[in-house]
């Protein structure tokens, strides 16, 4: 997986390629983990991920709790895989996500 992160102010967008699963998901929680203090806004771009595991959304809920506290959280252009996933789990009404 590749992480790629942008940040501008208090607002951070992190780019996710590939796969978000047990073996990429320590990854993406290590970089959260050390970038997410000041933040407001994060927002994840989903476009080039192909695949999230149960441990990538554990990443995901994690953030989210931390997001609740200091600001929004987005998920966007998750593709029709990833949809189903967040709707199957439930994650669908607990994450914000964007077409």
């Amino acid at each position: 997986m590749t992480i790629t992160k942008r940040a501008e102010g208090s607002r951070l967008e992190i780019v996710l390629e590939g796969r978000l699963d047990t073996t990429t998901a320590p990854q993406l929680e290590k970089e959260i983990r050390t970038d997410i203090a000041d933040v407001e806004e994060l927002i994840f771009d989903f476009s080039a991920l192909e695949y999230i595991s149960s441990a990538g959304l554990r990443v995901l809920l994690s953030a989210q709790k931390v997001m609740n506290k200091q600001g929004e959280m987005v998920i966007r252009h998750a593709n029709e895989e990833i949809m189903e996933i967040f709707d199957v789990t439930g994650f669908i009404d607990i994450l914000n996500v964007e077409e």
